[in-house]
């Protein structure tokens, strides 16, 4: 057994099933030691950014990670921007990452690089085998490295020399299964559940803030009957990781993402209580405007921080409050009406997409300016889970959704996305074909990077027609159903609503991936 094999069986051990893949000649050996292994299902993206954002969406919807394979420096520093949205998002990844052979690097060759320093911005844990026999224990630590709470990024560095050469495996010292005590959340302590409780029994306005593991069904539940018990106020963070929607769940605002917008919302409260979330900043700084979203005068505190026991946290504190009786406010179905028939906008695209939106669907949203319309109108859909982008690099929503769609092979994922970010890793499509992919997409077609227009203003710069060609997506314009059919995906348009219900209600109702350009 040489070294790759010995790292692929004890991935498989750890409990690894998925591959995201972009190999080179370093990686060979490893990619033979997946084709004689069987147990992990391998799929190819044809862009580094495709396969690090496929494993953010396959980990946000299947609580464990993937493994990616990417070749050496450069391959790595192509995918960078979407590992740095699953650190924001707090998902578990592994990261497997092939080397010159270790006598090789000496010699500078082209793609020499240094892996380890592009590593470590977006890595919680970074290790370079330096033998054959290391690499057994060293895939397992990986994998507990990335299952650590809340969910971490783990770098294995491979050089082709460790995985060709031979290796008995090492066993580890424990089997991984028991290892989970040790890498869960932390637990939160009884006299911080006291203070809180003791904050929401005042006359002061509270709202409590929820974010990652706060936004799961039961969850959400307990944080439902604590509002109701206490009059306090639920918000949700402005970009959400994974949250549970729909009819039968709890519906919670989110805190807008316009700074004004944001200071009014927060102004009435005289308490700022985070669960899961980090207290609210905005997204970049401008004039004149604070970076901090709380008001300056409220008391903040934390019940649990992202990486302690939120779930539990919340159960004793609903206990603490006497709080199990209450109603939670489950949201009714409540689908708008049709709207009618006419051009698309950002109120009537969203209002198709809430009326037809599936029972259990996944939706990925990244659709930038479009975001407030859709979150609004989908509050009454069917239940459903909604991703969003985290860390704010764009192009996330497209592999995110191919992701989510491996992870969860017998539920519907709808990609709403952005015909700007969507060229970033429009190569997901392809995945998408020819994995055969449940992912209906629906690209906003407004030939722009809207949000940049809106920004300008915001930062008070001036702007002219040199500024303005910077935002524009035309001369030419993208025809994204020529583009998804040239990836193997079947593609239709649509400029009103009577053809997105038709195009979207097809889509939706057939197996496989399907694009839609709305136009806007």
């Amino acid at each position: 057994m040489n070294g790759a094999e010995s790292l692929v069986h004890a991935l498989i051990d750890a409990g690894i099933e998925v591959c995201f893949a972009n190999p080179g000649t370093s990686e060979m050996h490893f990619v033979a030691a997946l084709d004689r292994t069987p147990g992990i299902r391998c799929v190819l993206g044809l862009f580094e950014g495709v396969v690090t954002g496929a494993a953010d969406g396959y980990a946000r919807m299947a609580d464990r990670p993937a493994i990616t394979l990417l070749h050496l420096g450069p391959g790595f520093a192509n995918g960078i921007a979407n590992l740095h949205n699953a650190r924001k998002a707090c998902v578990p990844v592994v990261n497997i990452v092939g080397e010159h052979a270790q006598r090789h690097i000496e010699l500078d060759a082209p793609l020499t690089a240094d892996i380890q320093g592009l590593a470590g911005p977006v890595s919680h844990w970074v290790h370079t085998a330096g033998s054959a026999t290391e690499l057994d224990r060293a895939g397992r630590e990986a994998v507990v490295q990335a299952r650590r709470a809340p969910g971490r990024i783990a770098t294995l560095i491979l050089p082709a020399d460790t995985a060709w050469d031979e290796a008995a495996p090492s066993p580890p010292t424990e089997p991984v299964a028991t290892t989970t005590a040790a890498i869960g959340p932390s637990p939160v302590g009884a006299d911080r559940i006291d203070a809180i409780a003791e904050v929401l029994h005042g006359d002061a306005p509270a709202v409590l803030i929820l974010g990652g593991a706060a936004l799961r069904p039961e969850a959400l539940e307990r944080a439902g009957r604590i509002a109701a018990t206490s009059g306090a106020t639920l918000l949700c963070e402005t970009f959400k990781t994974r949250m549970a929607r729909g009819a039968g769940r709890v519906s919670v605002e989110a805190v807008p993402y316009g700074v004004p917008a944001a200071l009014a919302r927060l102004a009435p409260f005289a308490h700022v209580v985070t669960v899961g979330a980090q207290a609210p900043v905005a997204f970049f700084a401008y004039p004149d405007q604070p970076g901090e979203l709380c008001p300056p005068t409220a008391e903040r505190h934390c019940l649990a921080a992202i990486d302690e026991d939120v779930a539990a946290a919340l159960q004793a504190l609903e206990a603490r409050l006497q709080a199990s009786g209450a109603d939670p406010g489950l949201q009714v179905a409540d689908p708008p009406e049709r709207c009618a028939d006419g051009a698309l906008t950002p109120a009537t695209l969203a209002n198709v997409v809430a009326r037809l939106l599936p029972e259990n669907a996944i939706v990925v949203e990244e659709a930038i300016t479009l975001a407030p319309a859709l979150f609004a109108a989908t509050r009454g859909s069917p239940a459903h889970d909604w991703l969003q982008l985290r860390g704010g690099a764009i192009g996330d929503g497209l592999p995110l959704a191919t992701g989510a769609a491996i992870a969860c092979p017998g539920r519907r994922v709808l990609c709403l996305e952005g015909d700007g970010s969507a060229m970033y890793t429009l190569q997901a499509l392809w995945t998408q074909a020819r994995e055969g992919l449940d992912v209906t997409t629906l690209i906003l077609a407004n030939r722009s990077y809207a949000i940049l227009h809106h920004e300008m203003d915001n930062v008070q710069a001036r702007s002219g027609p040199v500024a303005q060609g910077m935002m524009t997506l035309d001369r030419p314009a993208l025809d994204w159903v020529a583009l998804a059919q040239g990836m193997g995906v079947p593609a239709a348009r649509a400029d009103s609503v009577a053809a997105l219900e038709r195009h979207l209600r097809a889509a939706l109702d057939t197996r496989g991936p399907f694009l839609i350009e709305a136009v806007l």
